[in-house]
């Protein structure tokens, strides 16, 4: 009898180990799952449904796995009429997008966006203390990178394309 009890009882722990092991693989699997970057944001872009005779580019990189810088610029006839340097980083453990317009008196003048959702290959950014614009989203869609600046009333559709360099 005693056999029986010590068999069960061996049982039951080497049971409950695999189960503990098997429920500690699913944590560390979903916590890995939630490491999400933007390195699908990389690289020189360039608009594709741009107004007639301008071309507008943008340019990012990965400073640190929190984060990222982006140069972004218009140009018409070979001047840049605007340009603007974007800072996407983890402050606080919160994302942010912080735009600076350059070339307009004040370069350290900066609006911050903070980051209200993302995935895999999307995300929106929101400072509802701004006329416009008030949201921005950047998501990749198959090849080409597709953003939106908009507010209540205005949306503007940015498409690009990557430059093969």
């Amino acid at each position: 009898m005693k056999k029986i009890i010590f068999f069960i009882a061996i049982t039951c722990l080497i049971i409950s180990c695999k189960e503990n092991k098997t429920q500690i693989n699913k944590q560390e699997t979903s916590k890995t799952k939630k490491t999400i970057t933007f390195n699908w944001l990389l690289g020189n872009w360039e608009r594709t449904n741009d107004e007639e005779g301008k071309k507008t580019f943008e340019n990012w990189i990965k400073k640190s796995k929190i984060e990222y810088i982006g140069l972004g610029f218009t140009m018409k006839a070979n001047d840049t009429i605007s340009s603007e340097k974007m800072q996407l980083i983890k402050i606080n453990n919160k994302w942010q997008l912080i735009v600076r317009v350059v070339g307009k008196g004040d370069d350290t003048s900066a609006t911050t966006f903070n980051m209200i959702n993302k995935s895999t290959d999307s995300f929106t950014c929101e400072n509802k203390e701004i006329d416009f614009p008030n949201t921005i989203q950047y998501k990749k869609d198959g090849k080409k990178l597709k953003a939106i600046v908009s507010n209540s009333e205005l949306k503007i559709p940015f498409e690009f394309e990557r430059l093969v360099r």
